[in-house]
């Protein structure tokens, strides 16, 4: 890295850095003097669990609180040094993410203005910016950190598949130093392919035929092996109480408020009736069904298939807040420098689209919330919408990506001491 690259990045950290700061400090000042207060509702939640585990008891004592210790843990500096704690653990997160990002595109070769482009999206982004300084904790989340982060944070196991499938002994073998396709290297859109390369690129079959290879099986192991340690030790500690408020219940999560998703009203017409085990799991089928396509189609191009992965999971949740954009927007950098995508006019067309179809569902949200005025259909109805304009920004996504193998395949040498690919 040089010395320009590095003030450059150093400047943008800590002009980062600073905004968070100013915008936390604000934050304690509106909870003080308005209404409306600044600090997101489950940052609340958060400090009263870490203050319960800091006292002694369970942290799932304070009702809806619903994520691993380790984040109530985290938090247990708040009853002592300052309520803010908190928020600037969570503002430094998106520091490093931005670093990450950064350090990432750089081992791909990424041009260095690109980089630096990449990282502001991330930590310019009014969402990312916001959420962390309102304290919540979608930021903080390789096979120990993957089950570190599948128990933290549940919804990263929809990565699993994708992450089998690139752990091909072709392209990953024990012992060899993965190589790196470079961000200048010559790639092509899916839909110039020929038919010859398409039947030869990955797609599950081709995953399923080497399965059982050493590297997804010592992957699997580790990270399944640190997933169940995790969970083990806090189930030895909290009991049942915490694998139904951690894990359990979001598999079964019907939550009657008014939220993003094109399932609330179904939920809330029939809240106060039991719903049936069937009832309750069947959103996780177009979920799994658009999952399995995407990971068939996109697994070579790590970055770009967790990123769709991500968007498709968020829209067809049966619970959506704004929080959860953060989970896709973290991934939005990664993939920027492989998109033919021009910021005039498409991006600012997707950038509009997605925008507007939100701020609609907003204003019947205000209207309802605030108003008092039932508007449950017309929330619905912009509820389809918004999940309209995802599935409409995915597809200006794919058409404008270059999709690229994240890895190269291995070369061996033969008998006769020649080079020739696996």
């Amino acid at each position: 890295m040089t010395a320009r690259a590095m003030m450059n990045l150093r400047s943008i950290l800590i002009g980062s850095a600073v905004f968070r700061l100013v915008l936390i400090l604000y934050g304690e000042w509106q909870d003080a003097h308005m209404e409306v207060r600044y600090t997101d509702v489950d940052y609340l939640v958060f400090s009263d669990a870490a203050s319960l585990m800091a006292s002694g008891s369970s942290p799932y004592k304070r009702t809806t609180y619903r994520y691993s210790p380790l984040l109530a843990f985290l938090l247990i500096p708040n009853s002592f040094l300052h309520r803010a704690w908190g928020k600037f653990i969570f503002s430094a997160s998106d520091l490093l993410v931005g670093y990450f990002i950064y350090k990432i595109l750089k081992q791909r070769k990424v041009a260095e203005d690109l980089c630096l482009y990449s990282v502001m999206v991330w930590l310019l982004n009014p969402f990312t910016f916001t959420i962390g300084t309102r304290g919540n904790c979608q930021i903080i989340q390789a096979a120990v950190w993957y089950g570190l982060v599948v128990h933290f944070r549940i919804y990263p196991i929809i990565y699993a598949l994708p992450i089998i499938v690139v752990l091909d002994p072709r392209y990953v073998q024990l012992g060899k130093k993965p190589l790196l396709v470079n961000w200048k290297s010559n790639t092509q859109k899916p839909s110039s392919q020929s038919s010859e390369e398409a039947s030869t690129r990955y797609n599950l079959w081709t995953a399923a035929k080497s399965m059982f290879s050493k590297e997804r099986i010592l992957f699997g192991l580790v990270s399944g092996g640190t997933f169940f340690l995790c969970t083990g030790l806090f189930f030895h500690l909290y009991k049942w109480e915490f694998l139904h408020e951690a894990l359990l219940y979001h598999l079964t999560r019907a939550d009657p408020r008014h939220n993003f998703s094109i399932y609330f009203y179904h939920i809330y017409l029939q809240y106060g009736h039991q719903l049936s085990l069937v009832e309750k799991l069947i959103s996780f089928l177009p979920q799994s069904i658009v999952q399995l396509v995407l990971v068939s189609s996109f697994a070579q191009d790590l970055p770009f298939c967790f990123f769709l992965q991500t968007v498709a999971f968020v829209a067809f949740n049966k619970v959506i807040t704004a929080q959860y954009f953060v989970w896709f927007f973290c991934l939005l950098p990664l993939i920027l420098p492989w998109s033919d995508m021009k910021l005039r006019w498409e991006g600012l067309s997707c950038v509009g689209l997605w925008m507007g179809a939100q701020l609609h569902w907003l204003l019947w949200g205000y209207l309802l919330e605030f108003r008092g005025q039932n508007v449950f259909l017309q929330l619905w109805m912009a509820s389809l919408v918004f999940l309209l304009a995802n599935a409409a920004v995915m597809a200006v996504f794919i058409r404008r990506q270059r999709c690229s193998p994240i890895f190269l395949q291995m070369k061996v040498t033969d008998a006769k001491g020649g080079v020739k690919s696996e």
